[in-house]
This record gives C-alpha cells, structure tokens and sequence, in this order.
C-alpha cells in the first residue's frame, strides 16, 4: 500500500533513471493528456510531495501523478519486459535511451505548469520526508480542531503529508491511544509528530515496512493487518472496526488493551469486534 515512504522510493528511483537525459518516448494513457507529447524534453528531477509525485520537464512543465492504493511507477531497461500488469492498466510511459519508466493504475496523472504545482499539492501540510519538514506547524494543524479523532486528524494530508493507514494505525498504538481518541485529549501530542517522523524515516530504504523492533515477516507491524491475532505486549486480540466520513472509511486496527477506550471508543454503531487473522 504506497505511503509516503513508499512515494519517496519511488521518487528516488525515477529520478535516478530520467533525470537529466531527453525523453525518446512520450505516452500519455488518459483522455486530456492523449495527444500530449513530452518527447526531446529533458527531465530536469522527480520529487515526492507527500504521497504525490512531481516529474518536472524541460520547459516549466510538471508531470503530477497519485499512486493511492494500488498505482505503481516500474523501471525497466530497454530490452526487459514489462511485468507491472496487464497492458490496460498501464497510464503512462516516459522513456529516456537508458531507461523506460511506466506507470500502472495512476488514478490521478495530469499536466501543469510547474509554476503552477501548487493547484495540486498546495493544499498539504509539512512533509515528513520533506525539506519543509515543520514538526511545529504539523502540530498546530493537528490540534486546529481538538475534538477531531486522532485516526483521522493523523490521515489528514493537510496536517501533515505522507500518513498512511498503515502508519496512523501503527502511530496510534505506539502512543497507546484509541484511534478514537479526540486528538486534543492526548497527553502529549507532540509525540504524534515526533514518532510519525521517525517511522517513516526510518522505513524510507525498506522494501518492507517495518514499525516493530522485529523484521520477521509475521512481527514487522504492531496491530495492522493483525486483526483477531494476539497482541505482541499484552496478548488482548487486535480488533478492528471502520473509521472516517463514509466515503472515505478505513480498516482501523487496534488493542483494545494497549490502547484503552475509555478514552475514545468506536462510534456507537461501527462494527469493532475480534476477527479472524487476516
């Protein structure tokens, strides 16, 4: 699942591949972009901006793209074949001599003027892997509205980018607190800043995303993906129940032990019960 960890390697590996070489080729999959041709426009970098990436072009133009759940960017040489999906999946494909890079199920791909990439990633908060990095300002976003709960305070990509639900779900249970917990009622919130930056750090050279002191494959996250499965501190069964505005509802995950909720309990009405191990 792409996080901000994830944006950044991917950032990292298509800028080592296009930067500063012309574009041979120039495909663009989606019906505004369709007669758009980048060709002989050298690629000047790749940034990640949160969980956005920004390919900037010769000639002031940025290519803005969105991996969300499931998109991916893959490299290949010029003779290697292409095993990123099926050829319909595929949304772009921007080519240098050396090196052809292609993006699979981008959800999001358009063309600005780079002068202009506010329009798409103005909106976000400080980036935690970002050289505008503000752990000041993140926290002043976060605790705007106090009363909001802290799964969803920390998904927000206004307060700070690059969050994910693996990492909100991950954050919460190392500041021991309910995911429902109102974000204004944690004790020290600044921790939630402090330790969003360390995980992701920390996981941004990983291939596998690890946020426990274990790297076996079944030990690398502390309640995600765990449900119904034994605590790895107290053995209470990792529960799970929805969270956030209905169209925009994730699978939280949580121990109900480590985690009291006394504090800040599921709404009354979503399901948060033990489940089978997922």
């Amino acid at each position: 699942m792409p996080e901000g960890d994830t944006v950044w390697r991917t950032a990292r590996r298509l800028h080592e591949a296009l930067a500063g070489q012309p574009l041979t080729r120039s495909d663009l999959r989606v019906p505004k972009l369709a007669t758009t041709d980048l060709s002989g426009r050298t690629v000047l970098e790749v940034v990640p901006r949160g969980k956005h990436l920004l390919t900037r072009v010769e000639g002031g133009l940025t290519l803005h793209s969105h991996l969300r759940m499931d998109g991916a960017w893959k490299i290949y040489a010029p003779a290697e074949r292409w095993r990123g999906g099926p050829a319909h999946q595929i949304r772009a494909v921007l080519a240098t001599a050396d090196r052809t890079a292609v993006g699979y199920r981008l959800p999001v791909l358009e063309l600005l003027r780079t002068a202009d990439e506010d329009d798409a990633v103005g909106h976000l908060g400080p980036d935690l892997l970002g050289p505008d990095w503000d752990p000041a300002e993140a926290l002043r976003r976060l605790l705007a509205d106090p009363d909001r709960p802290l799964g969803e305070a920390l998904l927000d990509q206004r307060n700070l980018a690059g969050i994910g639900n693996v990492f909100k779900c991950e954050l919460c249970f190392l500041l021991r607190a309910s995911p429902w917990l109102p974000i204004g009622r944690l004790p020290t919130p600044e921790r939630a800043t402090t330790l969003a930056k360390k995980l992701l750090e920390a996981n941004k050279d990983r291939l596998a995303r690890v946020t426990t002191p274990s790297a076996r494959p079944d030990r690398r996250q502390w309640v995600y993906g765990r449900a119904g499965r034994p605590c790895f501190r107290c053995g209470t069964p990792i529960r799970t129940g929805e969270q956030g505005p209905p169209t925009q509802e994730r699978v939280t995950y949580w121990c109900p032990t480590c985690q009291p909720e006394e504090d800040g309990t599921a709404p009354e009405g979503r399901k948060a019960t033990p489940q089978d191990g997922a």
